[in-house]
């Protein structure tokens, strides 16, 4: 794609959407997904709207045609009327004009009317990403997801290359860089290894459980993010726990390591944290067994929404019934969040619920120490914690 265009398909997979050069989409329309998939979360981050669960587009809509999109009401006009595409033309300038206006915040701390300083931080895939957010004044990365670095390569990720990406993460954003381990599986595949079909992948093979089923792959990543820790404040994270012994599991690992680094006179932080995404239902009931163990927490609301309410969070036709603000979802942050300060282990949340300014005033009230989101809303996160208007 090399002129501006809005993308419309049945569904986009992580793997289409990192080949797309964002300066040319104007929007995507999806027949498939949801807001917490991951061409929503993607799309966000370099401020493209986006429609996901529209059946029958397709049948509307052939290459050529002129499309308004709405992607705050849900409307699409195919084919529009001078008058109509008028209309959406003020809309966009009053979008522009509110979009320089949120700027102001900025130069604000994110500090709640009680006082409290929030850490407000930012999900990226990339260091590209992460370029394109240094101006929105942010505590560091919350989340790095470093899958898109497996995926967008024609092979296992050498240590050198992911040393050189960490190291440039650090370097962009010393004030924190949290690196989530691999997550692939689900609906993230790679082009040069082939996974066993499963019937349900979002259940299956993926995340922590590939890492410690091939700990030669792990040990070079986390070799690499060890490396990089010595140029900025790099925090390891670890995906999709359901046990006590995966964490320690993982964390002698992640010692062994550091063995090895020190035999071969490799410097790396010594007092480098180690958390954990809370995102399944085991690790919501063992909370308090994993802060004992855990550095951090971050909720991972997406996966945890899907899990606890037993809704695939990419299927159109159950798609009302996922909601993050399901009391029992809230439920499971209140005890993960009372569960972490008890044995003094900083809470923060990365899935889309911490970007919702519908959502922050009660995150707040229930203790969140740390919001990481995607950078396009985290002008609108950093006024809603400060709670006034300037």
């Amino acid at each position: 794609i090399r002129q501006p265009v809005i993308v419309v398909a049945k569904d986009l997979f992580p793997s289409d959407t990192v080949k797309m050069d964002p300066k040319y989409i104007k929007g995507i329309i999806t027949e498939e997904g949801g807001v917490t998939s991951h061409v929503s979360i993607m799309a966000k981050n370099y401020g493209i709207p986006v429609l996901t669960g529209v059946s029958g587009i397709l049948d509307q809509v052939e290459d050529g045609l002129t499309i308004c999109m709405d992607a705050k009401c849900g409307t699409i006009v195919v084919e529009p009327e001078q008058a109509v595409l008028e209309a959406y033309e003020r809309l966009s300038e009053e979008e522009a004009i509110e979009q320089e206006n949120i700027k102001k915040y900025r130069a604000l701390e994110p500090v709640t009317p009680q006082g409290k300083r929030i850490s407000l931080c930012i999900n990226v895939g990339n260091t590209e990403e992460m370029k394109l957010a240094l101006d929105k004044n942010v505590d560091g990365v919350g989340l790095f997801r470093t899958e898109f670095l497996y995926m967008e390569n024609s092979h296992f990720p050498t240590e050198e290359e992911q040393f050189a990406v960490y190291k440039e993460a650090a370097t962009l954003c010393p004030k924190e860089v949290t690196i989530r381990t691999l997550d692939i599986g689900g609906d993230k595949s790679l082009p040069y290894y082939e996974f066993e079909p499963e019937e349900n992948p979002f259940l299956g093979w993926r995340a922590i459980r590939i890492s410690l089923d091939m700990p030669e792959m792990f040990e070079t990543q986390l070799r690499a993010i060890l490396r990089a820790s010595v140029f900025g404040h790099i925090r390891i994270m670890f995906p999709m726990l359901i046990s006590v012994e995966e964490l320690l599991e993982a964390k002698q690992i992640v010692a062994k390591c550091k063995n090895k680094l020190r035999q071969e006179g490799i410097p790396f932080d010594e007092g480098i944290e180690i958390g954990m995404m809370m995102e399944t239902p085991a690790s919501v009931l063992l909370a308090e067994e994993f802060a004992k163990e855990a550095d951090f927490f971050s909720i991972g609301t997406n996966d945890l929404t899907q899990y606890i309410l037993a809704v695939d969070r990419g299927n159109k036709k159950i798609a009302s019934r996922y909601d993050s603000f399901h009391p029992a979802v809230w439920k499971a942050i209140e005890t993960i969040i009372q569960a972490g300060h008890k044995y003094k282990c900083k809470v923060g949340m990365c899935g889309e619920l911490a970007g919702d300014v519908a959502a922050i005033p009660k995150l707040l009230e229930l203790g969140l120490d740390e919001f990481s989101m995607s950078a396009g809303t985290v002008d609108y996160a950093r006024r809603a914690i400060i709670g006034k208007v300037i």
